[in-house]
């Protein structure tokens, strides 16, 4: 992947490159190193070492005051979260999979991300949820969802998305030291874990140093003019992938990586398709009500000029098959990000 932001401030040391899992868990380690304040919370991440291999090493070096294994109780641990952050500490939470929300919505959305409106600003939140995201191995209708533009159209939280494990090793960090409380999602296909396959291009170099990547900061990931592609975690390979083949057909894409759902950075997104006049938007949260609508309306509402009309390629509005082809059916791809874009570039959109 062809980041500006993967090596710029670390040009002369020795690269290496970690999964998402491993730059997660380096972040982690780094900042309670430094930070007494930060604590981890939730099921099977200590002695385990995280379903998702990203807390593996925390609990002997931590010891169990702070690397806290808990009953599966996710109103129990969130909630506990939330005071606790209250007090003045920093909480690391995992949430194993976002499908599991409804249990604990109620200390996510009315205590974490309203304490500080509460209080006036007295009480603040700075805890951080970790949660697995995403479909595509066939683990059905409560295992495979996004739901991230459910908690985007919440306010008081914000929400990271990393694609690669540079962004995750910074994004996370910008997050642990953050008074609000943050949403952090990862897609499983993207954590380098050998059961669920694995992306390559989301193994990156990632600098030993603690570093933060901004909250609310798009990136470039590949310069084009003829149509803007918009990506976030796992559709951002695919659109990479899209961009790679449409190449070869005389279509030069650009590629957006939103690594931000909220703050979402609209004046990235405008830029772009004021240079290229047309955009697709993939998606593979919800159709009805999503981000891709949210993202086309922010580019419709600013009468941006435009060469095609505006697109989004999105999951269906239907609960996750779980018969493998049924799946892949409903699930974006980069074949599909071909077809949609060379009909916005030839003028044959639906």
């Amino acid at each position: 992947m062809n980041s500006s932001v993967t090596s710029a401030p670390w040009r002369n040391r020795v690269e290496r490159k970690l999964t998402i899992a491993k730059a997660i868990n380096e972040a982690i380690a780094q900042e309670m190193r430094i930070d007494p304040r930060v604590f981890l919370m939730g099921e099977d991440i200590g002695a385990i070492g995280g379903i998702w291999g990203h807390t593996g090493g925390l609990l002997d070096e931590f010891g169990a005051e702070r690397v806290r294994d808990t009953p599966i109780s996710e109103t129990a641990f969130i909630g506990a979260a939330v005071g606790a952050a209250n007090l003045g500490l920093r909480p690391i939470v995992e949430l194993m999979f976002v499908d599991f929300f409804g249990v604990c919505m109620d200390a996510i959305y009315n205590l974490a991300a309203k304490s500080s409106y509460h209080s006036n600003g007295r009480f603040k939140a700075p805890m951080v949820i970790l949660t697995a995201i995403g479909g595509g191995y066939s683990d059905s209708t409560q295992h495979s969802q996004c739901l991230y533009a459910t908690f985007a159209h919440l306010p008081g939280l914000k929400i990271v998305l990393p694609s690669n494990a540079y962004d995750a090793k910074g994004l996370l960090t910008a997050a642990m030291r953050d008074d609000n409380p943050v949403l952090f999602m990862f897609h499983k296909n993207l954590q380098g874990m050998g059961f669920l396959g694995t992306v390559k291009t989301a193994i990156t170099d990632v600098p030993d140093d603690g570093y933060e990547v901004p909250i609310g900061v798009a990136n470039i990931v590949r310069p084009g003019r003829d149509v803007t592609l918009v990506g976030l975690g796992a559709t951002v390979h695919q659109a990479m992938e899209a961009a790679g083949r449409l190449s070869q057909q005389g279509v030069d894409a650009e590629v957006i990586d939103l690594r931000t759902i909220v703050p979402l950075d609209r004046n990235a997104i405008v830029r772009s398709v004021t240079k290229t006049g047309r955009m697709l938007v993939i998606d593979d949260d919800y159709r009805n009500c999503g981000l891709a609508g949210e993202i086309i309306a922010t580019v419709a509402e600013l009468g941006v000029p435009l060469r095609a009309p505006l697109r989004r390629l999105t999951y269906p509005d239907i609960p996750t098959p779980f018969a493998r082809s049924m799946e892949q059916f409903a699930l974006p791809n980069a074949d599909r990000i071909v077809d949609e874009a060379l009909n916005l570039v030839t003028g044959a959109a639906k």
